[in-house]
């Protein structure tokens, strides 16, 4: 018998304290696709608020911690449903750990981390998820990290052009930021702002219903400004959307 593919899953801040339901609808993906999943408790955050801010000693402090909670097996995947915090393990973690002892064990977990979507595609090789179903028009935003940081631009698509009931129709300036960037929205409020009505305006001109993303953080901006403005237009994570109809 073939042996099944392990997964150990994490999951990022904003999912585990808003959106938990898109932790469980990954879950429920992959244990669809014959994946046996594991969760370790004792995991928190990846640090990317802390290296972001310029805190690179408590970044590091956090950084220890995801290894230690990570890399005990490196025949398990580490996969997670944020293109975010996985560019901050595969591309920042790379400066943290460059110095350290630990560069050795860091390369080999650094081999096994994903984004949902492209463990789907790339290592499941699966581009519909069976039973998935949604119906309405979708329009895809394309996050910074997935595109610029993991080079996620067509499985996301893919997958979604096989979710029975769902017509995807593309966006202009799709690849243009949403304007969160983390504490960019804190710090420069109204241009923020005015990316997100960009954005929003965008996915309205197509006639979606929805707008996708890879991203919770892109998402509960835009879903902001969309509840904000009263727009008629929803937000949905790809791992929901995903789990949809079955």
């Amino acid at each position: 018998m073939a042996r099944r593919t392990i997964v150990d899953i994490f999951i990022p801040c904003f999912v585990d304290q808003l959106h938990p339901e898109t932790g469980m609808s990954m879950v429920k993906v992959l244990e669809r696709l014959g994946c046996e999943v594991n969760y370790n408790p004792n995991q928190t955050c990846c640090g990317q608020p802390a290296f972001n801010a310029g805190f690179y000693d408590e970044a590091r402090e956090v950084a220890n911690k995801f290894l230690d909670d990570f890399s005990n097996d490196t025949s398990h995947y580490i996969v997670a449903p944020s293109a975010s915090c996985v560019g901050m393990v595969r591309n920042a973690y790379q400066d943290i750990f460059v110095k350290s002892s630990k560069l050795v064990k860091y390369r080999a977990m650094q081999k096994k981390v994903y984004e949902l979507t492209e463990f789907l595609t790339d290592v499941l090789k699966v581009t519909e998820v069976p039973g998935a179903s949604l119906p309405g028009k979708a329009t895809y935003h394309d996050s910074c990290s997935a595109l610029r940081e993991c080079h996620i631009k067509e499985g996301p698509r893919a997958l979604l052009q096989g979710v029975e009931g769902l017509e995807l129709i593309e966006m202009e300036d799709t690849e243009t930021c949403c304007g969160f960037g983390g504490t960019f929205a804190v710090k420069f409020e109204s241009i923020s702002v005015a990316m997100a009505e960009q954005k929003v305006e965008n996915a309205l001109a197509t006639g979606a219903d929805y707008i996708i993303s890879t991203d919770s953080s892109c998402l509960m901006h835009l879903n902001g400004y969309i509840q904000k403005q009263k727009k008629p237009i929803r937000t949905m994570h790809i791992a929901d959307v995903l789990a949809s109809g079955w």
